[in-house]
């Protein structure tokens, strides 16, 4: 268990924000020397609490640059949910580069998948790969996103 004082805090929420900022910026937004800052960052993230710093792309303006514009919530269940199974499908849909989050959920279907694809026909092509082959997906329930009315990926930090 890793002790976070306020300004482990102030870091990690801020990084949050906006983890671009340089050590300068940084520690001036959470009123820190750089020094300071820096070694704090470097501990968040050797501890395994900072796991990796990423662009965030917006998913109207992608679908007009990238040709990547279909978002699914997918509900899988399993006939047999043995650990060796539910390991198994885990592994093959977080290997899909489209597959963006395997959640393994309880009570009701076994999984949880988002996924985006470029269109209807991949999305297809991906659903006959990944459930349709698969002899133990039971059931599939798709919903297809038709408007994003909020995306919040940071993990709420109190002081």
């Amino acid at each position: 268990m890793m002790n976070l004082d306020a300004l482990d805090r102030r870091i990690l929420a801020q990084m949050q924000r906006d983890a671009s900022l340089t050590n300068q910026d940084l520690a001036a937004a959470v009123l820190a020397t750089p020094a300071t800052c820096l070694r704090r960052v470097r501990r968040l993230r050797e501890a395994g609490l900072i796991e990796r710093v990423v662009a965030l792309l917006n998913p109207q303006i992608a679908q007009t640059a990238l040709g990547a514009g279909l978002d699914a919530v997918v509900e899988v269940s399993l006939d047999v949910q043995s650990t060796d199974r539910l390991d198994g499908f885990e592994a093959r849909a977080a290997a899909f580069p489209e597959v963006q989050q395997v959640l393994r959920v309880s009570p009701g279907p076994d999984f949880v998948l988002h996924i985006h694809v470029r269109d209807m026909p991949a999305y297809q092509a991906l659903a006959q790969t990944l459930f349709a082959a698969d002899s133990n997906v039971r059931n599939v329930r798709s919903f297809f996103v038709t408007k994003r009315a909020k995306f919040e990926p940071s993990i709420p930090v109190r002081p």
